[in-house]
């Protein structure tokens, strides 16, 4: 059966009212072309269900205008929206255009599936500090590695430093990143057991600032032998 949008002008699209949209059915958005998605208000793409918006195909979801995503979709449409949908269909632009209410809707599934490209070019510091702890302790070592030191340093809150994982902290942060990324009050809310997972070149990379300034005398006392002897300079302990 053809789709509902086949030969209609963008024109009516625009004008369609919300009950009529709530009757059409999911193969018919499956055939909706990118011009008339582009017709829709914010209003119409509210309306949707989130079996209409799931039907969406990825190429449908990246055609999206950055405002139809930020003042359109709900935060019900955004966390009902498929893995695929998010890591192939939203685009960086349309990723840095989601407001902090719809970051805090990503499930974390949704969050997970989020491409290094999306986390990199896409967020914000203030849509990283928005996160919830839960989905910033599930990002992959690879997605965590991908953050830039601005990310880090001033999207990263404290409490998802703690949150982060033993695997993130060793595996996934960069000597970049904790040089030049974490702060002294960053450093200090490590847990003493990320602290005593870290690998001696990522102790090596910490500035005197960062070891005399951050690390707090529990971290210290977590520190282990390897840590002391093969990576902490002269220069960090005077």
């Amino acid at each position: 059966m053809a789709s509902y949008f086949l030969g209609i002008s963008t024109a009516n699209v625009a004008v369609l009212s919300t009950n009529q949209l709530s009757n059409l059915t999911t193969a018919d958005f499956v055939g909706i072309a990118t011009d008339q998605l582009q017709a829709l208000t914010s209003y119409q793409l509210a309306s949707l269900s989130t079996a209409q918006v799931i039907a969406l195909t990825t190429t449908s979801i990246g055609a999206l205008k950055t405002s139809q995503i930020s003042l359109g979709l709900t935060t019900k449409q955004i966390a009902a929206l498929t893995t695929a949908q998010v890591q192939q269909g939203l685009t960086t632009a349309q990723v840095q255009s989601l407001s902090t209410d719809q970051v805090v809707a990503l499930t974390t599934g949704q969050v997970m599936a989020l491409s290094t490209a999306q986390i990199q070019q896409g967020l914000s510091t203030g849509q990283i500090a928005a996160m919830e702890t839960r989905d910033v302790a599930a990002l992959t070592t690879a997605q965590i590695a991908a953050l830039s030191t601005t990310q880090v340093q001033q999207g990263l809150t404290t409490a998802q430093i703690v949150a982060l994982t033993t695997q993130q902290v060793q595996q996934g942060l960069t000597t970049a990143q904790i040089q030049q990324g974490l702060s002294t009050t960053q450093v200090a809310a490590m847990e003493t057991r990320d602290v005593a997972a870290l690998t001696t070149a990522q102790v090596a990379s910490l500035s005197t600032v960062q070891v005399q300034q951050g690390l707090t005398t529990a971290q210290v006392a977590a520190l282990t032998t390897a840590q002391v002897q093969q990576g902490l300079t002269t220069a960090q302990v005077q």
